[in-house]
C-alpha cells in the first residue's frame, strides 16, 4: 500500500459519517495541544530562545524554495527508501529526540508511546537522554523498528560511557550525540514561569536506573537526585571527546547540531558515521541562521556521509523539500510532541501517517518517483 492512500481510507471514512479523531496539518494539532497540554509543558515544548525570531525563521525558510512539477513520468508507484549507516529504511521520516516527549501524553509515559507508534508506522526515533522511562523499555516498545539513541553527554565520563553502552547493549542503531546544549539557551516563555522540567525531577529515567549515577547518591531524596542532575549535566564536547566515545561503542556516530562546512568536514575527517544538521528548532539558539539555509553547504561538505536534518519541518512537503536538498533522512520535532499530547500513541501514528502520505502525494503528482529525483531536480528559489 502507498503512503497516499492514508488519504483514501480518510474519504472513504467520511461516506459513513466519520471524520478524523485528529487533524492532519500541523496548526490544527498545535491548537488541540494547547488545549490538552498543562500550561507549563506547553510552553516547555512551544517556546524557544530569545524573542524566537530563530524559531520563526527555520519555518519560514521552507517558502523560499519551491519544488519544480515534472509531468509525463511513471509515478503511480512511488519508492521513498532510503538508508542510514548500513540501515535499509523504507522513507526518510524519524522522530527527533525531545527531552519531555515523556510528560506530553496524558499518561506521563510518552517516550514509550511513541516507541510504539514509531513500532506501528516503521518510522526510526530517537530517543532522548531526556525520559521519563529508562532506555532499555524505550528500545523494547520499538519493536523491529531502528531506534537512534541520542546522548546529551554529562560531564562523569564514567556516567556517559554507561549511558552509550546501556543504549548498545539494549539494540539502538546508532549513537547521536547532541553538541549544542551542554548549557540551555535563553527561554523567556520558561524563565518568567521559572519552569524547568528536569528540575522539578521529572525526565530523570536513565539517570535514577544507572549505576554509575546511583552510586553517587546517598540517599532517595528526589532533592539529591536533582542536584546530582544539575551537576553532571552539560559537558560541552569537543573534538578529542570523540576518541573516548569510538573506544566506548561500536554503534555508528552521529553529531547533531553540525551547521558550518568546516565542522562538518572536520567531522568526516574525523569518521563520524553521520552528520546532523540541526539548530535545535531555534531553541537553543536565537539570531542564527535557518538550518534550510545552511543544509547545501552542510550536504556537500558531507560527501558520502549520510546527512540527517531537523528545525521548522511541519508538514510532509517540507520533509520532500529537506530531501530535494540533499538530506538522507528527515525529522519531526514539535509536531510530534502535539500529536502525542492530542492523542497518546494513537495521534502519533496519526501524523506519522499524514506526514508520509502528504510527501508520497506531492511526489506523484509533481512527477518525482524516488528520492534520488527529487535529489537530482532539487529546489528552485522562490521570489519574495
Amino acid at each position: 500500500m502507498a503512503y497516499g492512500d492514508f488519504q483514501l481510507e480518510i474519504y472513504l471514512a467520511g461516506t459513513r459519517g466519520l471524520l478524523p479523531r485528529f487533524p492532519v496539518d500541523f496548526a490544527g494539532m498545535e491548537r488541540r495541544a494547547a488545549e490538552s497540554l498543562p500550561p507549563w509543558v506547553l510552553s516547555y515544548v512551544a517556546g524557544g530562545a530569545g524573542d524566537e525570531h530563530t524559531q520563526r525563521a527555520n519555518v519560514a525558510a521552507f517558502e523560499r524554495w519551491g519544488l519544480v512539477p515534472r509531468m509525463m513520468r511513471a509515478t503511480r508507484e512511488r519508492d521513498l527508501s532510503t538508508s542510514l549507516f548500513g540501515i535499509d529504511l523504507p522513507h526518510p521520516l524519524f522522530l527527533c529526540p525531545i527531552g519531555v516527549l515523556g510528560i506530553c501524553s496524558q499518561d506521563m509515559h510518552g517516550d514509550l508511546a511513541t516507541a510504539r507508534a514509531a513500532a506501528r508506522t516503521g518510522v526510526p526515533m530517537i530517543a532522548s537522554t531526556l525520559s521519563q522511562d529508562p532506555l532499555e523499555d524505550v528500545a523494547a516498545a520499538l519493536g523491529d523498528t531502528p531506534g537512534f539513541f541520542q546522548l546529551y553527554t554529562p560531564t562523569d565520563r564514567d556516567l556517559a560511557v554507561s549511558l552509550i553502552q546501556r543504549a548498545e547493549r539494549a539494540g539502538f542503531r546508532a549513537l547521536v550525540v547532541t553538541l549544542d546544549t551542554w548549557v540551555t539557551g535563553w527561554r523567556p516563555r520558561d524563565l518568567n514561569t521559572a519552569n524547568f522540567p528536569q528540575l522539578r525531577g521529572y525526565c530523570l529515567a536513565n539517570y535514577t536506573s544507572d549505576e554509575h549515577f546511583r552510586a553517587r547518591l546517598t540517599s532517595s531524596d528526589p532533592a539529591e537526585v536533582v542536584g546530582l542532575f544539575a551537576q553532571v549535566f552539560g559537558h560541552a564536547v569537543t573534538w578529542d571527546d570523540l576518541t573516548w566515545m569510538r573506544e566506548a561503542t561500536s554503534l555508528p556516530i552521529v553529531l547533531k547540531g553540525l551547521s558550518h562546512p568546516d565542522d562538518v568536514r572536520r567531522a568526516k575527517d574525523l569518521g563520524v558515521d553521520g552528520v546532523y544538521c540541526s539548530n535545535h528548532g531555534g531553541r537553543q539558539a536565537n539570531g542564527g541562521v535557518p538550518a534550510l539555509q545552511t543544509l547545501p553547504a552542510v550536504v556537500e561538505a558531507a560527501g558520502d556521509t549520510p546527512v540527517l536534518f531537523d528545525s521548522g519541518v511541519r508538514s510532509g512537503t517540507d520533509v520532500v523539500k529537506a530531501v530535494a536538498l540533499g538530506a538522507a533522512a528527515v525529522g519531526t520535532g514539535r509536531p510530534h510532541a502535539y500529536a502525542l499530547a492530542v492523542g497518546g500513541e494513537e495521534g502519533v501514528v496519526h501524523h506519522l501517517r499524514s506526514f508520509l502520505a502528504e510527501a508520497d502525494l506531492l511526489m506523484a503528482v509533481d512527477g518525482y518517483p524516488d528520492l534520488a529525483a527529487l535529489r537530482e531536480a532539487g529546489l528552485t528559489s522562490v521570489s519574495p
